[in-house]
């Protein structure tokens, strides 16, 4: 397969994942609140289970990745993720909706890593990687907006869960494309001892980000914003009720149009931020505006007056802030790691992502469910807040270095 070719695929997998799966969780947020009727803390508990699961299966996937094939876990990710999308359009009881997040949970961990090792061992280019990176994050906001009009109008048009149960079914056919298109070329699995060899991919990855500075300064910094993210994301269309967020048309229409403007807003945010990443300093001083960005945004939609302001904190935080510091974040411990244990170091990443959501998820939930909503998105500004000023602050060694290891 051609370096294009490679780029292109990529770019085009990304762009329909996110159809479906944006897609999905656009009727899925509104089922669990208008169908499931579930509290606020079983919203974020739910994003609770998912992350459990997905903690507890991160690194091995990833080392898995990085010993057998990335091109087959992402297969199975799919596989897995179809299964549990559907099964969510299934059911309405709580313990069974926990289920579903936690399959759902599980798929991610065969994704996540091995997709960005696949295209920067297959694409053979480092000088380019970080551009298509960029670019498939703003391709993936422009897939989220087509499935947010797709499955908004197929919900409108016909139900809730019939439009999720769609939605998983697609997941899964999309997972035959990755097996008939991805070509794997440029990386060699472990055919003897692949115990020995997935112990010590393990072992290397951990020396290198205890070592590298800058991998852990992204660590703590990712804490913090997905603990804020994963109470925002559950809890701001309940916020938007609470300030009278119009029932007619269907909430979904309103749900759907704010989906388009938030995605609209990042895909701007990612096309300046794909001209600029290159920079020496770039994803340090990006990844920082970005918290700030997202800080004011959640104070926003704390204090909100009306859904209209409401809508305004919606925007900056999910269209900005949420989307640059996550495309940001995998660019730069990507830049820092090599290419034995590259799956293996973005699953850490995903793992710090999952114990942020489960620490500071669970306990901004418990907070909502003992005060409101609105102290909850106050405590998130602070977490994203203290991340912005956690990087500003930060002076290290030279981020473009690929694979280097800090002192």
């Amino acid at each position: 397969m051609l370096e294009h070719d490679v780029a292109t695929t990529f770019i085009r997998w990304t762009f329909i994942r996110a159809v479906f799966h944006r897609g999905w969780w656009l009727v899925t947020s509104l089922y669990l609140v208008a169908v499931a009727d579930l509290t606020a803390f079983q919203l974020v508990f739910l994003g609770t289970a998912q992350n459990l699961t997905a903690i507890t299966f991160e690194i091995p996937t990833g080392v898995m990745a990085d010993t057998i094939s990335r091109k087959w876990s992402i297969v199975i990710a799919h596989l897995l993720m179809g299964a549990g999308m559907l099964a969510t359009g299934l059911v309405t009881s709580f313990p069974a909706l926990v289920a579903t997040q936690m399959v759902w949970g599980l798929s991610w961990t065969f994704s996540s890593g091995a997709d960005v090792a696949w295209l920067t061992d297959e694409l053979d280019q480092p000088e380019r990687v970080a551009s298509v990176l960029t670019a498939s994050a703003r391709w993936e906001q422009l897939g989220a907006a087509s499935g947010l009009i797709c499955f908004g109008a197929l919900a409108w048009a016909i139900d809730l869960s019939t439009s999720i149960v769609i939605s998983g079914i697609a997941m899964l056919i999309l997972g035959f494309f990755v097996a008939l298109h991805f070509s794997e070329h440029h990386f060699t699995p472990t055919r003897q001892h692949r115990w020995r060899k997935s112990l010590l991919i393990f072992r290397s990855g951990v020396v290198l980000a205890r070592r590298d500075h800058q991998i852990m300064l992204v660590f703590a910094a990712t804490v913090l914003v997905n603990g804020a993210a994963e109470a925002f994301g559950r809890l701001f269309p309940k916020r938007l009720l609470e300030l009278g967020f119009p029932e007619q048309p269907d909430p979904i229409v309103w749900l759907t149009a704010l989906g388009l403007v938030t995605l609209a807003t990042g895909a701007i945010a990612l096309r300046i931020v794909e001209a600029r990443i290159e920079g020496e300093g770039a994803a340090r001083r990006v990844y920082a505006s970005a918290c700030f960005v997202g800080a004011f945004g959640l104070l926003l939609l704390a204090l909100a007056p009306d859904d209209v302001t409401g809508m305004a904190g919606v925007l900056l935080v999910g269209g900005i802030a949420l989307s640059v510091t996550r495309c940001v974040s995998v660019i730069w411990v990507n830049r820092r790691a090599t290419s034995d244990v590259r799956a293996t170091l973005q699953s850490f990443l995903a793992q710090v992502e999952y114990l942020g959501e489960i620490f500071f998820g669970v306990g901004l939930g418990i907070l909502a469910q003992a005060t409101s909503i609105s102290i909850a998105m106050m405590g998130s500004c602070v977490l994203v807040g203290g991340a912005g000023v956690l990087v500003a602050r930060f002076r290290g060694g030279r981020e473009a270095s690929s694979g280097r290891v800090d002192g």
